[in-house]
């Protein structure tokens, strides 16, 4: 079961200096506690009408005046990698927030006022847990993330894509969809998440990518909340199967494949996982090598994660891992057979 408020960890030094090599760590500005400066909201509906859980807020004349120039720099540096004059035809024309789970997360919308065109960004609370997250994401799955951080503020760049829950709800059972490739990508996705301990991939906290291509339609599932990474005790909370809201895809994918699909996809997330690996050797280490000294969930979830990561590899190498850093570069170096010296950097002696 996971629980039900996540405790939030501050970003170190230590993380803060990788940050800042990467170039995540900017001089924007740090706008999520004054975000929280409004005084009006109301639901927010969805383009066909149904309510959802984000609230658009409003905020004072003299406040909307001070956000809009901060938070459009904010999108100019997202998206160009520097502040210029470049937003001057953007617009903020709406915020939303969402008073649900432990980020409690604003989406920002940007309007270009020459086409109409919106886009979104999402301000969060830096939490060390949610940065890993994402860095594992960049470093090991076959997307890229954008995101930017400084003192309290985490800008997140918006993944585009059916939301998981509506893609299940209204297209799992539409004529002419590919249920194969459905289920050989939830697949895969199931497998990339378990093997880099990302939790809580209930149907909400993903989206389906749908491209059309020159004789099929691909699909893409893609995690866009990762703020149970490395932290819960329960292993079954790192398997996207086991929720009850993923039922329906998981039905599929025993219902149209049969176990040599199932270990052909699976081998197959193993070895493109470890080509990246290999790739981005250098920075997987410096990041697990930063993890791996930090606090970044409870102790008991650290015992409870190494003896049901034992039970489930039938070993017993995990008990002796200290932090869920150790836990993570220790299963992912299992998971994708890497020698060790090739995921963490020694501790300093």
């Amino acid at each position: 079961m996971i629980a039900r408020q996540k405790i939030k960890y501050p970003v170190s030094p230590s993380l803060r200096q990788y940050l800042y090599h990467f170039d995540r760590q900017r001089e924007i500005p740090k706008v999520y506690d004054e975000l929280g400066r409004f005084t009006g909201a109301m639901p927010y509906e969805d383009p066909s009408g149904r309510e959802t859980l984000w609230l658009t807020v409003m905020y004072p004349p003299e406040v909307i005046r001070e956000l809009r120039p901060r938070l459009t720099s904010i999108y100019t540096e997202l998206k160009l990698g520097r502040d210029t004059a470049q937003h001057e035809h953007l617009v903020v024309d709406r915020i939303d927030f969402g008073d649900f789970g432990n980020s409690k997360p604003f989406r920002v919308r940007v309007t270009n006022l020459f086409n109409d065109n919106s886009d979104y960004f999402y301000v969060k609370q830096a939490d060390a847990s949610r940065i890993y997250g994402l860095e594992l994401e960049h470093i090991l799955s076959p997307n890229r993330i954008n995101y930017l951080v400084n003192g309290n503020t985490l800008i997140e760049e918006h993944i585009s894509g059916v939301p998981g829950d509506v893609f299940l709800r209204d297209y799992l059972n539409r004529p002419g969809l590919n249920k194969v490739r459905i289920a050989k990508e939830f697949t895969k996705f199931t497998e990339r998440s378990f093997i880099r301990l990302l939790g809580d991939m209930r149907s909400v906290n993903y989206v389906v990518e749908v491209t059309p291509d020159f004789e099929e339609v691909q699909y893409r599932v893609r995690a866009i909340d990762f703020d149970q990474q490395s932290y819960e005790g329960n292993g079954n909370i790192y398997l996207a199967f086991r929720f009850n809201s993923n039922r329906k895809v998981t039905r599929l994918a025993f219902e149209v494949l049969n176990r040599k699909s199932i270990d052909q996809y699976v081998a197959e997330e193993h070895a493109q996982m470890a080509r990246r690996a290999k790739v981005e050797s250098g920075r997987l280490r410096a990041l697990l090598g930063v993890m791996r000294r930090e606090d970044i969930a409870p102790r008991e979830h650290v015992v409870t994660l190494a003896r049901e990561l034992d039970r489930m590899h039938a070993t017993s190498g995990f008990g002796d891992c200290q932090s869920m850093g150790e836990l993570t570069a220790m299963h992912i170096s299992l998971m994708l057979d890497i020698k060790p010296s090739n995921v963490v950097l020694n501790p300093p002696s």
